[in-house]
């Protein structure tokens, strides 16, 4: 098989790890094969737990699920989004937050100067943390689309054209 490593299903050279045989770990098997199925079976259909939560719900290490997950990975059924956790391959919006949270000034009812939704609104509407919300807003506020209102909080400032957030 060539010098390196056999970690999880990857063997690992140095380079680049490659998807090679099923995992032997009893610990690994028991992840894999429980996602598996509930991935399968339509019970997970869009975004995995956390690690710490499948950790904790398999009682395993956090390389025991990483394993775990690189197996599926190989497999074509979960897919990871940098910054955003592990999803059911082929299912959810992966657009970065910015672009989705000014899709929600492309809304047929929404003018220049009507308040925006705060922080904690969006939070729970894209399912994200406070920091990426943030992030999304600054970014929106430079380029123009939204800005602080007269009272507390921030106001529609130019409505966006095309996809590319350029404003009208």
């Amino acid at each position: 098989m060539g010098s390196g490593t056999l970690v999880g299903s990857r063997h690992v050279t140095g380079r680049k790890a490659t998807c090679r045989r099923p995992v032997r770990e009893v610990g690994t098997w028991r992840s894999l094969n429980s996602l598996r199925q509930k991935i399968k079976g339509g019970e997970i259909t869009e975004e995995l737990k956390s690690q710490a939560e499948l950790m904790s719900s398999y009682s395993v290490s956090r390389s025991t699920i990483e394993r775990a997950l690189d197996v599926l990975k190989c497999e074509g059924l979960i897919e990871s989004v940098q910054g955003a956790g592990w999803y059911v391959s082929g299912t959810g919006d992966r657009r970065p937050l910015v672009v989705r949270v000014t899709d929600l000034l492309r809304a047929d009812e929404v003018k220049v100067g009507d308040p925006f939704p705060t922080e904690k609104k969006l939070c729970d509407l894209f399912g994200a943390s406070r920091t990426a919300v943030r992030s999304a807003i600054a970014q929106m506020e430079g380029q123009g689309l939204i800005g602080k209102g007269a009272t507390r909080g921030r106001e529609v400032r130019a409505l966006p054209i095309g996809e590319g957030g350029q404003t009208a």
